[in-house]
């Protein structure tokens, strides 16, 4: 797993109006959970468009004053008209306690059924993954060589060491959809 190093600036006024001005100058307010105490602070916009505009799940390394934690981004929250960031969640990370984050998927192969003209649809572009944070992955690699017309995946299919699945077992993760072209074979 990736790494990315952010430097935030304790916060000292809270509240809409607080936060407004923030933006204003161009820093995210932010959160940080899981060490404690409830820490607040500040992060540069710019800083953070490496972090949050990627599909890598990565591991932050955020020092705010003279201390250093090792976090995930547990949520963000963009403005409904205009996507612009406005709020960040962190959450500590520790080698012993697992933690639940949003993996991207990827599928590999060639679908039988779409050779024999499906279309192979992807029906959900990231997983809940539960594990250790030394132990997630970059992606949910599912390999689809072996799906046929009209089937699909269920998470309760996906069985990986090292980490499992947090999803709701029948979800349907991809599949295979009959195409025109397919029913008149």
């Amino acid at each position: 797993m990736k790494t990315f190093e952010l430097t935030g600036e304790l916060r000292s006024e809270f509240g809409k109006k607080a936060a407004k001005a923030l933006r204003k100058q161009e820093l995210v307010p932010c959160n940080l959970y899981g060490c404690g105490e409830q820490i607040t602070f500040t992060v540069n916009t710019n800083d953070v468009r490496k972090l949050i505009y990627t599909p890598d799940t990565q591991v932050v390394i955020l020092t705010i004053g003279d201390k250093t934690y090792n976090c995930v981004v547990k949520e963000l929250q963009f403005h409904p008209v205009k996507e612009l960031l406005l709020h960040i969640d962190f959450l500590v990370v520790d080698e012993n306690k697992p933690v639940v984050v949003a993996i991207p998927v990827q599928l590999n192969g060639l679908a039988e059924g779409v050779k024999a003209g499906g279309k192979l649809s992807l029906e959900m572009r990231k997983l809940k993954v539960r594990a250790i944070y030394t132990n997630l992955p970059d992606r949910v690699e599912i390999d689809v060589t072996s799906l046929g017309l009209g089937k699909k995946i269920m998470v309760a299919d996906l069985h990986y060491e090292g980490y499992e699945i947090a999803n709701v077992k029948e979800q349907v993760v991809c599949q295979v959809v009959a195409t025109r072209a397919s029913k008149g074979k």
